[in-house]
């Protein structure tokens, strides 16, 4: 049983033209879009029992508020996955199944099963459950595996991080991803994009956070509004095209962002057997979390 809950990416708009996407046009009543955007992850998982829901938040609950958020790239996408894929994998888990081997006994759709394999043969992924039970030492290392859909594209990631338990430090070293969009037009502009979102995606998962106190927002500037510093983004991005030419092109700009935070969350519970619910994963959240 899985359910959604949080701001719906449709009642959430930022058109400063039309009323009903303004805090202006809210308090004075003007009629919201259905909350039907907000939605439960896309995926072709297929189990015996299942329950999958939504519940959406109002955007200025009873009141106006000045910290009414807007869109980033892929809206609700990754934080949706974020829960879906961790709880794949705690599953997986719990029933001591390798990750990918799980997912592959669940996933249906002929395009999923592809993607899932191409991201492991290219990541070289031996086959076992996670945690690792191999490593002592403050500096432990793992890899995880998240597959997410959006309008038809598919993607699946393999990401392999270092951890220091000391300093609560995270390096996400590699990533292997495939990408399934359909018919590609342009493949070394596909492949640029795919490596944009997972360095922001990486970015977002580690240190992006908007903070802020009764009154205003505190998060005001890049110190105390970190983001992902160029000595601290992956080592290597290994991309995998799959072309079908039959079909049409279902689009690229955003879903390769959306598994990155699970695939990242997946990997820290393999290397240290500790599942952190909540990003970003910053040094201290994560050293409290080893704790």
């Amino acid at each position: 049983e899985f359910t959604s809950k949080g701001f719906s990416r449709i009642d959430v708009n930022t058109n400063g033209g039309a009323p009903k996407d303004t805090l202006a046009g809210h308090l004075r009543g003007t009629e919201l879009k259905s909350a039907d955007g907000f939605g439960v992850p896309a995926e072709s998982y297929e189990f015996a029992n299942k329950r999958m829901a939504w519940e959406t938040i109002p955007p200025l609950l009873e009141r106006a508020s000045p910290l009414r958020s807007a869109h980033l790239r892929d809206p609700v996408g990754p934080q949706v996955h974020f829960a879906s894929e961790s709880f794949m994998d705690e599953v997986a888990a719990a029933l001591n199944i390798d990750p990918i081997e799980f997912r592959l006994r669940h996933v249906k759709d002929a395009r999923d099963i592809a993607v899932i394999q191409a991201a492991a043969e290219k990541a070289g992924w031996q086959a076992r459950p996670s945690p690792r039970k191999d490593q002592a030492g403050n500096k432990v290392s793992g890899r995880g595996i998240a597959y997410s859909q959006r309008n038809g594209t598919r993607c699946a990631i393999v990401a392999e991080v270092d951890i220091d338990r000391a300093s609560g430090k995270i390096w996400a070293r590699k990533f292997t991803i495939a990408h399934d969009c359909g018919q590609i037009i342009n493949p070394d502009g596909l492949k640029h994009t795919i490596e944009g979102n997972i360095v922001q995606g990486v970015s977002r998962t580690l240190w992006e956070e908007v903070k802020f106190d009764l009154n205003n927002v505190t998060s005001v500037d890049w110190m105390t509004y970190p983001i992902l510093d160029i000595t601290e983004t992956p080592e290597a991005i290994e991309v995998v095209l799959i072309n079908h030419p039959e079909l049409p092109p279902t689009g690229a700009g955003e879903p390769s962002i959306r598994p990155v935070a699970a695939a990242i969350a997946n990997a820290i519970f393999d290397a240290t057997g500790v599942r952190i619910r909540r990003v970003p994963f910053s040094p201290d959240r994560v050293k409290q979390s080893l704790s």
